[in-house]
């Protein structure tokens, strides 16, 4: 993963109190907002790792912000950070109950403050780490297959309309590591995942579900573009050049089966098993072609 730089949000109705905050966070990017309304505005425009948050604001406090924070899907595992110049236990226990993972005091110290938020910064690291480990096949760095079968699933769940399976297999991937060995198999499953990877739709969910065998549910309007779009990737696989250990090339290809949503299809499993048996078909067939199923 990327190291990038972290974004906080900082919310005070008091302009001097958020220069003070710019120029202590020098370090991150800081975005400002001077109310309730304005912040929720923008944690639903950004990527939002930290919010400082005042607790004494006009029209809506930090208090009602931030539990409207936490019923939003995109921003309830945002770490907010309160502060204030209320100091009394219950405004103490009030901010925790809300939802704020840490409470500073104005005026407060800037070392302390500083420390505070590095804190929570690790904390959320360290779980997106753990969290792309769980998710991610780490040979490929594209989702593993618990977490392809979790999202595709959700895609279907969503809706059906227009949606597209193609199961994907590299021809003949034993013979590959038998002869050239399996650090230039490796290669060739990590060179076989980048083309297929420039060659989808953003919006597609591409997981390998083990060995030489990846898979993509997709949504598009015109099956057409799906139908060149896989036949694309299959003809870069083909132009691939690769060299073994030893410098010897080493060339591949792969099978492709392809799948669309119809009246007979009720979950994702019959989606994928559908486009697996056009995988099947294709390998059967004399490899290194795509064969569609579409009704």
């Amino acid at each position: 993963m990327m190291v990038r730089r972290r974004t906080i949000l900082a919310v005070d109705d008091t302009v001097a109190n958020l220069d003070i905050l710019i120029d202590l966070l020098k370090d991150y990017d800081v975005i400002e907002a001077t109310g309730g309304v304005e912040a929720l505005e923008i944690v639903a425009e950004e990527k939002i790792d930290l919010i400082l948050l005042d607790i004494m604001m006009p029209g809506m406090d930090g208090y009602a912000v931030c539990r409207k924070l936490k019923e939003i899907e995109k921003s309830k595992d945002i770490p907010i950070i309160f502060i204030t110049a209320k100091s009394d236990e219950d405004a103490i226990e009030k901010a925790y109950d809300t939802g704020g993972v840490d409470y500073v005091t104005k005026p407060f110290k800037p070392k302390e403050l500083l420390a505070r938020v590095k804190i929570q910064l690790e904390h959320q690291e360290m779980i997106e780490k753990l969290e792309f480990m769980a998710s991610h096949d780490p040979m490929t760095g594209i989702y593993n297959r618990r977490k392809f079968f979790e999202l595709a699933s959700r895609k279907f769940n969503e809706s059906s309309e227009n949606l597209y399976a193609a199961m994907m297999d590299i021809d003949k991937f034993k013979k590959i590591n038998d002869t050239y060995g399996h650090p230039a198999g490796d290669r060739v499953i990590k060179a076989v995942t980048g083309v297929i990877g420039e060659n989808i739709d953003d919006g597609s969910i591409f997981g390998r579900l083990g060995g030489e065998e990846f898979a993509v549910v997709c949504r598009h309007p015109d099956q057409e573009c799906v139908v060149e779009s896989l036949e694309l990737i299959r003809e870069k696989v083909e132009q691939l050049e690769l060299k073994s250990e030893s410098g010897e090339l080493i060339r591949c290809t792969i099978s492709e089966g392809v799948a669309k949503v119809d009246e007979t299809i009720n979950n994702l499993d019959e989606l994928l098993q559908r486009a697996d048996e056009m995988l099947y078909k294709a390998k059967g067939s004399g490899r290194n072609k795509a064969v569609f199923r579409i009704r």
